[in-house]
């Protein structure tokens, strides 16, 4: 009889073997599944650093859309502190990007605050950190549509407000979309736009300074008689927590600064040096950006008008009625409403990436470490979408009202990265005296992050920060819900199978040969750390198919970002543990008397790595037949879906489209 491996199995028929509508519309949108095989594939998905200036920079670069302007209006008619904030405001993004710099550093496999904080403060750090992180992603792509779509119908009659977010909803899918295809293909389609950004907002702002540059003098008696005048109404107190209150609400404008750090895992190698080159770009940029459109507003006396942002106000009173200014205006607006739609970037990747972080270490769903054929964390993608519609449809679109819920989290989130770092530079000093930590500037960073979250908190508790943070509070609650499940199933599973690890040597043992053979049929056995499971599946696999392998070759894959990602160890290391823990079982399999040896690869992705490693295995071993274990439960409940999604369902899936017999074996637990 045939084997089932055979490779001349007759293919079905055209009819049958063509794809669905659902199939090809998803083909035409998201593209074609990548070549794995090809060693370029990870050149072609990788961002250099202008690139990935492009695609995470552009969140930090175009905050300075709307951070600025809700800093400027909180002044109301003590305009005169705009110079301070303006100076201030750079200052504060040069600080949190320099200290991010060190992060990258410290950090070179990226995971930006959860990282930072699972390493140096604990696992209930981390978890606080990451929910945060979330949510602060998700409103990341929310303000950014948002702000596009206040920028693009600033231009347009105030009539036609009705649609705009309708057509935010589109910017949103269309995001949605396109980053499904890859994060290098979203970027390559956007960079465009964000140069015609730079350009027009460069002109802007220089030509804009410039024009009045006859005006300073007259601009800083102004501002030297406003500071007397507010000495004497509000006194030196009262200005310092007008000022504090203005800078804070600001705080929009430096958000989307860690999504560098977050997102090291896209960036071209050597990835250290291309990080910190990006947030050098994003740090200019923006320092310049933020200040000088505060100063242009100080100088021009720009006031906040109805339908309109400052932006445009701005735009048209610097470009004139001509015809050549008209079109100015509409460039400039059109590409800073095109660039917040770009800035939604950072949370297309950043957020899936801490998804998928965080699932690893079972905090959230194991879905979620999964990638699609497109190289794509499909699944995060989605629940970044679908969620930052809901923060869409729930605010109606405010930008006021969403940079307060936005501004909360990202300064949670700095401020716990920047502790973390202080702590572990004073530590470092106390060790060894005398040598530079940048204790200095952790310091100075964490006490402005403070401020900022203090500050922001309490006075916008009731104007929508309430929400941020029940909603946080929520996922990190879920969080360690789900953590509890695994930990539980963890264990029954162990105790099912306790007695597997210590079952006896078959007296028959040292008679065997030790290796199976090529020519014979084999049972190749998927397995992660040594456990009851593998053992199951093994021991499942020649009693359901007696004398009929030769032998059994254990498979695994070493994922690195799971160790990278703890800072528990290099490559090295966990070539090493997994490597040790395989030893152990060709060392059970042959005290049963069963021939074994053993196969493993080191990835960035389980299934892939998988695949690939299967794949070659047929080269030596061609009748192999694969097995791999699958935790089934007695009663199903509903969540069980969501958070056991079959990786061995998914190693399947792609082995019999290869052509590969795939049997898997149920792990029972009531």
């Amino acid at each position: 009889m045939e084997s089932p491996n055979s490779s001349s199995l007759e293919p079905p028929p055209d009819d049958e073997s063509r794809p669905g509508l659902g199939a090809r519309l998803r083909k035409f949108l998201v593209g074609p599944p990548r070549d794995l095989f090809d060693r370029r594939v990870y050149q072609h998905i990788s961002l250099i650093a202008f690139l990935a200036w492009v695609g995470l920079g552009a969140d930090g670069l175009s905050s300075s859309s709307y951070g600025p302007e809700e800093a400027f209006k909180t002044l109301g008619e003590h305009t005169y502190l705009a110079v301070g904030l303006a100076f201030l405001m750079a200052f504060t993004v040069l600080i949190i990007s320099a200290a991010y710099s060190r992060i990258i550093e410290r950090f070179p496999h990226g995971g930006g605050g959860y990282m930072v904080a699972t390493s140096l403060l604990g696992q209930r750090a981390g978890v606080v950190t990451g929910g945060a992180l979330l949510v602060d992603y998700v409103l990341t792509i929310a303000i950014s549509v948002a702000a596009a779509g206040d920028a693009v119908f600033s231009v347009l009659p105030i009539e036609w407000q009705l649609l705009k977010v309708p057509v935010e909803i589109v910017f949103l899918f269309f995001l949605t979309v396109l980053n499904m295809r890859g994060v290098r293909e979203s970027v390559l389609t956007m960079t465009p736009i964000f140069l015609v950004f730079v350009i027009t907002h460069l002109v802007l702002i220089g030509g804009a300074i410039v024009a009045h540059g006859d005006q300073l003098p007259a601009t800083a008696e102004a501002v030297q008689h406003g500071f007397s005048h507010g000495r004497a109404t509000l006194g030196w107190g009262g200005m310092l927590l007008l000022f504090v209150h203005a800078y804070s609400l600001g705080g929009g404008t430096y958000t989307g600064i860690e999504a560098v750090s977050n997102g090291l895992a896209i960036m071209r190698e050597p990835r250290v040096q291309t990080g910190k080159k990006t947030m050098l770009y994003m740090a200019v940029s923006l320092a310049f950006t933020a200040a000088g459109l505060i100063l242009c507003y100080l100088l021009w006396g720009i006031r906040h008008e109805e339908g309109r942002t400052m932006n445009a106000v701005l735009a048209r009173a610097f470009a004139g009625n001509s015809l050549v200014g008209d079109a100015f205006v509409i460039v400039t607006l059109v590409s800073e409403g095109a660039l917040l739609v770009v800035a939604a970037q950072a949370g297309f990747v950043g957020g899936p990436r801490v998804l998928a972080n965080m699932a690893i270490d079972s905090w959230m769903p194991h879905r979620f470490a999964a990638l699609s054929d497109r190289l794509a964390a499909e699944n995060g993608i989605v629940l970044m979408g679908s969620a930052s519609l809901a923060a869409l449809l729930y605010t109606r679109g405010s930008v006021s009202h969403l940079v307060v819920m936005y501004s909360i989290n990202v300064f949670l989130t700095f401020s716990i990265s920047m502790l973390a770092m202080l702590l572990l530079a004073l530590r470092m000093k106390q060790k060894r005296p005398g040598s530079h930590h940048s204790t200095g500037l952790f310091a100075v960073g964490f006490l402005l992050c403070v401020t900022i979250l203090v500050v922001t908190t309490f006075e916008k508790f009731s104007a929508g920060g309430w929400v941020t943070l029940a909603v946080t509070g929520a996922v990190i609650v879920l969080c360690f819900f789900i953590r509890r499940h695994y930990d539980k199933v963890a264990r029954k599973v162990r105790r099912l199978y306790s007695s597997l690890m210590e079952f006896p040597p078959s007296p028959e043992a040292d008679k065997r040969r030790v290796e199976p053979r090529p020519s014979e049929p084999v049972a190749a056995v998927l397995v992660g750390d040594y456990g009851g499971v593998g053992l199951h599946t093994c021991m499942t696999a020649f009693a359901k198919f007696p004398d009929h392998f030769d032998g059994v070759v254990f498979v695994s894959v070493g994922v690195v970002d799971s160790k990278e990602f703890k800072g528990e160890g290099t490559v090295d290391a966990l070539r090493a543990h997994v490597e040790e823990d395989l030893k152990r079982y060709v060392e059970f399999a042959r005290n049963q008397g069963i021939p074994a040896t053993y196969r493993y690869s080191i990835d960035t992705e389980a299934v892939e790595g998988a695949e690939r490693l299967c794949l070659e295995m047929l080269k030596e071993y061609p009748r192999v037949t694969f097995f791999a274990g699958k935790v089934i439960f007695g009663k199903e409940r509903w969540y069980h879906a969501l958070l056991h999604n079959g990786t061995a369902y998914a190693i399947q899936k792609r082995l019999q489209w290869a052509g590969q017999m795939v049997v898997v074996v149920p792990v029972r637990v009531t």
